[in-house]
């Protein structure tokens, strides 16, 4: 609905704005803002991409009750993963970038292909 709402809305501007294209751009350019949030900041920084849609997942779109729950959700995942670790391997350590990347990218994944993103119409 919201996305028929913008192309209207750019229709009705005297169609000076290529709606597609904008769209597929911003796309483009969010995906490298998260390349190099993920790549300063670590699996931290990817957990706190993934986190707050899993918790809207559970509570609805409500940000009074989503950003509590985002929060308290992120902190518990990242003890427990900390702990399982730390039990998992004990003698050695593995960083926790790497048991991030193999849990939030299929995470990641699930979540986009849940909302079937499509380009254009």
């Amino acid at each position: 609905m919201a996305r028929r709402a913008a192309d209207r809305a750019g229709d009705r501007l005297g169609g000076r704005v290529p709606v597609r294209q904008v769209r597929i751009t911003l796309f483009v350019a969010l995906g490298v803002l998260v390349g190099v949030l993920v790549a300063v900041s670590g699996g931290i920084g990817f957990v706190g991409l993934v986190v707050p849609h899993a918790a809207r997942l559970l509570v609805g779109p409500r940000h009074r009750a989503l950003l509590p729950v985002a929060a308290v959700l992120g902190a518990v995942f990242l003890v427990w993963v900390d702990v399982v670790i730390r039990i998992a391997v004990c003698p050695t350590e593995i960083p926790l970038s790497v048991v991030f990347g193999l849990i939030g990218a299929p995470a990641f994944l699930a979540l986009l292909g849940r909302h079937r993103y499509r380009f254009g119409s």
